[in-house]
Formats: C-alpha cells, sequence, structure tokens
C-alpha cells in the first residue's frame, strides 16, 4: 500500500512538472540568455622571475639551511658522530619531539626526573639524564626547573652524521 502511495504521489509531482504555466519563466531565461555580458579585463601581467642556481655550497660557503655551526660539529670521515644502532630503543623514541611536552620535573633520592606528556595517547612517563626520546636518537642532557635539553644525531648536509641541541619546554604545547 505505502508502495502504491509513494508511485502516485511521484506521478503527481512530475505532472506538475509539464504543466504550460511556465511561459514567463521561459521568456525570462532567453532574455536573459540574450543580453550580453559585462567585458571581463584581461589577466594581468606577471613579471618573469630571475632564476638563481646555489651554487655557494660547492665552494665550501656554510648552507644558510642549516642551524648555527652544525657543520663545523660534523665529521669529516664518516668515523665520528653515529647513532648506536645496537642499544635498545626507550619507549619515547617512538614519538617525534613535537609530539611530547614536558609536565613538570621530580625530585627523588638526589636524582632530578622530567616528566613528560605523550600528545597520542596522554601518557606520562619519568625520563632523567642520560635517556632517550624523539625519532632522532635524541639523548638527555639537561633536566631544568622550565626545560629538558637533548643532543640529537641526524643526517648531516655532507653525508656524515652531526649533533644538534634541542629542547622541550615546560608546558609547551
Amino acid at each position: 500500500m505505502k508502495r502504491l502511495f509513494c508511485i502516485a504521489a511521484i506521478t503527481l509531482l512530475l505532472s506538475g512538472c509539464l504543466v504550460q504555466g511556465t511561459d514567463d519563466l521561459r521568456k525570462f531565461v532567453a532574455e536573459a540568455k540574450a543580453k550580453e555580458g559585462a567585458p571581463v579585463e584581461p589577466l594581468p601581467k606577471m613579471p618573469q622571475v630571475e632564476v638563481y642556481a646555489y651554487t655557494a655550497a660547492e665552494r665550501g660557503v656554510r648552507s644558510p639551511f642549516l642551524l648555527g655551526d652544525v657543520e663545523q660539529q660534523q665529521s669529516d670521515s664518516g668515523d665520528g658522530i653515529r647513532p648506536d644502532i645496537s642499544r635498545a630503543r626507550e619507549e619515547l623514541e617512538q614519538y617525534p619531539l613535537d609530539a611530547l611536552r614536558m609536565v613538570g620535573i621530580l625530585a627523588q633520592d638526589g636524582v632530578t626526573y622530567g616528566l613528560v606528556q605523550s600528545q597520542k595517547d596522554r601518557m606520562v612517563f619519568r625520563v632523567r639524564q642520560g635517556n632517550y626520546m624523539g625519532m632522532n636518537d635524541g639523548r638527555i642532557s639537561g633536566i631544568f626547573q622550565d626545560r629538558i635539553e637533548l643532543i640529537e644525531i641526524i643526517h648531516g648536509s655532507q653525508g656524515g652524521y652531526v649533533e644538534r641541541p634541542a629542547s622541550i619546554a615546560l608546558g609547551q604545547k
């Protein structure tokens, strides 16, 4: 019964579209199409940009894309700084540094611990100097009232590894 009612309602609605009382609408559409549109302004001329190839790196000049004296910390032979691939990974090394935040410190038995929260699962971890965190082999070098400092090992611009200082500030989001 419902099906029959729906079919009848749809037929009635569609038959309303076939009514010849749309002459004024057709006239309006024809007039609108006959009008000439406003002229469109031409696009502005794009200035030619001078192409520049950066070649200072080939002459031994420090790259402007690296921080401070990172180049000076890089080992020349590749025998110097490198991550220890044989050590067991710590739990906070699965998170990038920007997904971690310092939420406080804790002093216990003469040892200062930093309290770090992961933004992903909101878990709080206790870390101390010498622990690792972040995805770039970041070893904690100091825990202070307002920050945790660490040294990361990253790929250098000339193929080796370099050490880079990093920190997480208290309350940093």
